[in-house]
């Protein structure tokens, strides 16, 4: 689907969300009968705490998102999310436990605290410049530090208005404060609503979609909570089951960002390491190329030159396939197993050596981990081929239990144990492996080599 057509694809959703919640609204209002708030404190205290565990982690995945693309967008959002949550947190969960809820101190401070996270969310559609990238720990600090400033704020000025407050905890009908916090509540949601749609209108970022999905949950809670407001603080009504569903469309929206910047980070480093690999690479058998016409041009003998002149196009037609093999699996073009095995095909295609390959299409691997894993194949077959003169071997991505496992076993002469120092080659295994977090083991003797990799679990 193109561009175009995913965004007004998602107007049209936005609309029909739109007229669908508040038809849902409207018939509330029609039938004060429905308009139903029950006393559930156990389970009022269980919603209260589902909503910190996920403004929380909403909060840890966009600090995790902000390393990875260093965005001020992610540490903004990141900060209101940690608002929000610690908001529920200290002045709902806390006092709930300690059975001090209802406290006017505590219930100001709550809705205070949940009104300056969402301005903090709603303004993260206008914050656009890149920043330099931290490490998660750092965005969480940073975000953290934020969200202790502000609810410190939050519980200090309804400390001191004190008195001044009405009691959120009448019993009866909400005073007029009260109606006019929830309000500014709506109308900070719909700010998130405009501003994340607009985002996703012109960048078609998903994550601003999924956001503006949630935001829009997120308004049509709060103007349930205008119409039926919560004067008691164990009540429940059918805002908070909507609040609920908002805070799982942000989790899969902002979970389902950090899995693209993961994927975009790797096929960047990926594609860096081709450039790498052609220049040391195809990039010679090319120079030598040149060089032998140059040769042929200076009157070289014909036979001898020619000889090199094709060992050489040879060379770098297959190391151009490679690469090209490569850069398909790495970019999500090509799945894994068939990148794979084109990548043995050509590698066969000779007769020199016969390479059996055995995938279990069970066992899932990153974007990352299929990367290293393919590069890893590659450079043992080519060990075995070139410097073991092996006839057969053996290559295995398989589950062993709850361990996901590759290995290449092969049958040439191979080295007696110690006998050899680590080339080239075997660094770059390890150091892939290591990457991945894989664990990279090797046993070799004259009849033959065998290296493994367990991957992470």
């Amino acid at each position: 689907m193109r561009s175009r057509d995913r965004i007004d694809a998602f107007l049209w959703g936005q609309a029909l969300l739109t007229c669908l919640l508040g038809a849902a609204l409207a018939l509330f209002l029609s039938y004060p009968s429905l308009r139903s708030v029950w006393e559930l404190p156990q389970l009022k205290l269980v919603l209260a705490t589902l909503f910190a565990l996920a403004g929380l982690l909403i909060g840890l995945l966009t600090a995790t998102r902000f390393a990875i693309d260093g965005r001020r967008f992610d540490l903004v959002l990141c900060a209101g999310s940690l608002v929000t949550a610690g908001s529920w947190l200290a002045f709902s969960v806390a006092p709930a436990i300690a059975e001090t809820q209802g406290h006017r101190t505590e219930s100001w401070a709550a809705v205070v605290g949940r009104i300056a996270g969402w301005m903090l969310i709603a303004a993260a559609p206008f914050a656009r410049v890149r920043v330099r990238r931290a490490s998660p720990e750092a965005a969480l600090a940073i975000a953290g530090s934020a969200c202790v400033v502000v609810l410190a704020l939050a519980w200090g000025a309804s400390r001191a208005l004190g008195s001044t407050l009405p009691d959120l905890d009448t019993g009866g009908a909400a005073p007029p404060p009260v109606m006019g916090a929830l309000a500014a509540q709506g109308l900070v949601h719909l700010l998130a609503v405009i501003g994340f749609s607009d985002r996703y209108r012109t960048r078609g970022e998903d994550l601003d979609r999924w956001l503006a999905l949630g935001s829009t949950l997120m308004l049509f809670a709060s103007l349930h909570y205008v119409f039926t407001p919560l004067v008691r603080a164990g009540d429940v009504s059918q805002g908070d089951f909507l609040q609920l569903l908002a805070y799982c469309v942000l989790l899969v929206g902002v979970w389902r960002a950090i899995r693209e910047s993961e994927f975009g980070r790797a096929v960047a480093e990926e594609r860096a390491r081709l450039a790498r690999e052609i220049h040391d690479g195809l990039a010679q058998y090319l120079f030598a190329i040149s060089a032998n016409v140059s040769l042929l041009e200076g009157g070289a003998d014909t036979d001898e030159t020619l000889a090199r002149l094709r060992d050489a196009a040879t060379a770098a037609q297959q190391e151009a396939r490679y690469a090209i093999l490569a850069l398909s699996s790495a970019s999500g073009r090509s799945p894994f197993a068939t990148a794979l095995r084109r990548y043995v095909d050509v590698l066969t295609a000779d007769g020199a050596l016969a390479v059996e390959l055995a995938i279990d299409e069970s066992v899932r691997l990153s974007a990352d981990e299929q990367i290293e894993v393919f590069r890893i194949v590659q450079e043992g077959l080519a060990n075995a081929r070139k410097h073991a003169g092996a006839g057969r071997a053996l290559v295995e991505v398989a589950g062993r239990g709850r361990r996901r496992v590759v290995s290449i076993r092969d049958d040439g002469h191979g080295f007696a144990p110690g006998a050899a120092t680590e080339g080239l080659g075997l660094r770059s295994m390890r150091q892939r492996a290591a990457s991945i977090g894989g664990a990279f083991s090797l046993e070799s003797s004259p009849r033959g080599t065998a290296l493994e990799v367990v991957l992470r679990t």
